[in-house]
């Protein structure tokens, strides 16, 4: 299996993770088990692509050492997989939680 592709699917995972664990904590916005989970995985995919740009964007081009890790499956990409895919897909959710208390017309709650 491709290694962008196995990052991709722990970012999506992570994502998911990332959003019932911030749909558990915030009750006030939380979408459900079903919607944490969507939402986390969409947020996951964005944030680890996202992530994955910044801090993959900066290397220097051109060295064997670069191109052998860029988008591979060393520590450090896995830890960076799982870090923007959990951030970007709590995020989202906490997004979207806060998009629909606001449609429903209801005040936050504490």
């Amino acid at each position: 299996m491709n290694a962008t592709i196995i990052n991709l699917i722990i970012q999506l995972l992570s994502g998911a993770a990332g959003g019932n664990i911030i749909g558990n904590t915030l009750k006030q916005y939380n979408l459900g088990p079903l919607g944490n989970s969507i939402a986390g995985i969409v947020g996951g995919g964005l944030g680890g692509q996202l992530l994955n740009m910044i801090l993959g964007g900066g290397a220097a081009a051109g060295t064997a050492a670069t191109a052998a890790t860029a988008g591979g499956l060393d520590i450090g990409s896995i830890v960076e997989q799982i870090a923007g895919g959990g951030v970007g897909g709590g995020v989202l959710m906490l997004i979207v939680g806060i998009i629909k208390q606001a449609i429903a017309g209801q005040p936050p709650k504490s």
